[in-house]
Parts: C-alpha cells; structure tokens; sequence
C-alpha cells in the first residue's frame, strides 16, 4: 500500500499523542499479533508506519515555525512523552486565529500577530495532504467551518475531532459538499478508547438490556491540561455538553429529562497536566424496584487516549478516498465520535466499521 499523507490542524496534546505514535507502532504490521493499544494492526492494508505527516497549523509562536518533530513538545503540551520522535522535514504553519483562543486561554497560547499567517488550501495542496485532521480547542466553530471549507477546496478527506458539529449539523449541509466533491468526512467530537463518554454509553446500554430502569446520573470530569482550561470559558461548552450529553441519551430506551442528567466539564486543575479524572454515578431500580447504584471514577491519560482511536479514522478515511465514496462515513462515525450523524450502540457500530474496513458496506 502507499503511504496515508496527514495534515493536522492544532499541534495541542492530542496531535502530540498522535504522532508519537506513529513512531511507537512503526514496526507493527500485518504480521505482527494482536497489539497492547491498537484496536486493528492494519486497516485495509495500512500500518500505521503508512501515515505521514505532510503539513500541520497552529497559532501558538513556540510552535510555528518548527518542525512537528520539536513542536508537538513545546509549551503549553503537557500530555506524558513515550516515545521520542524525530524532526519530520515539516514545519508548523500559521494558521488564522479566529474563534481559535478563548478568554480563558489568552495567556497560554502566545500568538505572535506579526507572523505571517499562510495561505491554508495551498498548503495543502503543495504538500498533497489526503486526511486532514481538526484538533481545534473545544469552541472554535468559526474556525472550524474555515478549515472545513478549506479541506473542500484542498479536495481533502476531513476529521473533526472536535465538538463544533459539521459531519453531524441538523441541516445536513456539510454532509451535502463533501458528499457532491467525493470527500469523505468523520465527525464529530472523537470517543476516546476506554475514556468517560464510552463508559458511560456502555454501562447505560448495559443498564437497558439487562432491565434496570435508570433514573438519574452524571458525569464530572476534570483535568490539567489546556482543553479543561479552555473550557473554562462555560460560552465555549454549549456543544461539548450537547455532544456529551446526546451521546450517553442516546443509549436509552426514553430519555431522561433534562433533570436527572448531568454531564460535562467540570473543573481545571493544573497540577493534572494532561491526567483526567471522571467521576460517573448512575442510580437505578432493578427486580422489584429495588434501587442499585454504581459510583466509580475513572483515572487516565487524555490525549493517548484520544489517539488510539484517531489512527483508525484516519486509515477509514484514506480507504474511503481510495474507494472514491464521499460525504459522511456512517459507521467510523458512529464507533470513533461521540456525535456521528446518527447514534447506534457501540456493539453495532464496531461490526458496522469492521463491515466498512472489508468493503462489505459503502460507508
């Protein structure tokens, strides 16, 4: 197979995790066995030693300008190095800031106005980028509509990892463009492997199929990184908040009301770094209407998290392209996104993304 060319937008801690993992599992084939954080060695062919990087966008001036190789550890990343990666032979580009930094983040990310800002559909296309990836802060709709809009023109396959719904938008009108220029999409809002959102879908499924009537829950979590600082600005959560809350509801026989759900962002503690704390309580009644409870928390790595999922998806668009399908792939959106056009149980959806991968079903 040849090689899946990258571009990733927001050279933040996910990107970090990202990368650093291609050059962890670059030795991984189809020869190798079942491996420790990798959901499929090879996806239609592709190894993740296929995927390279060709171009990438930030606004933070510690980042622009350098290679990725040096970037995706520059300040303010805080996200655990486990793996040490060379310089790529490509350098940051200066994306537009827009809607990009948030009030809360204006003394973390250090944009240099007298830089230049590029030209991003050229970019792209000078460097022959397939796949663009969107790790924008949480909040950035007009930036992400920008680069949506971009990736058209560039004639790219996107993925939006991020809660600003485009794959996923109610009048279908993103899902319409990408579908007319033969561009596949995945969105929106990317699961983690084993992160808060799948757990808390699973064990509300759970819940469903085994008979037990649930009847208030939540879900706080909080985290030291830039993504919790950033969404400490509450006008920049209502879609995160949408994304998170449809997709555990979504899981259920009837909807709870509004009441008896919470779940979000709660709170930033720097000390955390890029650690996430999730704190899920789920009260319910079984046989006889007897109550039952579940209070745990779970402990993790944000961003590795993230990643784990992020190299299928960008394999499931590099197949798509090579098929020549467009518009919004149904089932790596529903398995990779907590958002996806529309919402099957986790259980369905990977079968439907393992039906996708051996070409059994179009999208």
């Amino acid at each position: 197979m040849g090689k899946i060319k990258l571009a990733i937008v927001g050279v933040g801690n996910c990107a970090s995790s990202l990368v650093q993992g291609l050059q962890y599992y670059r030795k991984v084939d189809g020869n190798s066995p079942p491996t420790p954080g990798l959901m499929h060695n090879v996806v239609g062919g592709y190894r993740l030693a296929d995927i390279e990087v060709v171009a990438a966008f930030d606004v933070d001036k510690r980042k622009v300008g350098k290679d990725v190789g040096k970037a995706i550890f520059a300040d303010p990343n805080c996200t655990i190095k486990f793996s040490d990666v060379s310089e790529l032979g490509v350098d940051v580009q200066k994306g537009p800031v827009l809607d990009g930094v948030g009030e809360t983040m204006r003394d973390s990310f250090a944009v240099d106005t007298r830089q230049r800002i590029c030209n991003v559909k050229e970019v792209l296309k000078k460097s022959g980028a397939e796949v663009v990836v969107s790790y924008l802060p949480v909040g950035s709709d007009q930036a992400t509509r920008f680069y949506a809009n971009e990736v058209l023109a560039a004639g790219c396959g996107f993925i939006n990892a991020i809660p600003s719904f485009v794959a996923s938008a109610e009048d279908g009108k993103w899902a319409k463009r990408f579908e007319a220029e033969k561009l596949p999409i995945i969105g929106d809002d990317v699961k983690s492997q084993v992160g808060a959102t799948i757990l808390h879908r699973i064990l509300t499924r759970l819940f469903m199929d085994r008979g037990v009537k649930l009847e208030r829950t939540y879900q706080l979590n909080v985290g030291g990184n830039t993504d919790f600082r950033n969404m400490l600005d509450r006008t920049r959560l209502k879609s995160k908040k949408i994304s998170k809350t449809e997709s555990v509801q979504s899981q259920m026989n009837k909807r709870l009301p509004d009441e008896n759900i919470h779940i979000g962002p709660s709170d930033y503690v720097p000390w955390l770094h890029d650690k996430k704390l999730c704190f899920i309580r789920m009260e319910g009644r079984n046989f006889g209407d007897v109550p039952l409870l579940i209070d745990l928390k779970l402990d993790v790595e944000d961003s590795p998290n993230s990643a784990g999922i992020m190299v299928d998806a960008i394999r499931c668009v590099k197949l798509a392209l090579d098929r020549e399908v467009g518009g919004v792939l149904y089932s790596p959106s529903a398995y990779f996104m907590k958002h996806p056009a529309v919402q099957y149980p986790d259980s369905v959806a990977r079968q439907m993304v393992e039906e996708f991968i051996s070409g059994k079903r179009e999208k």
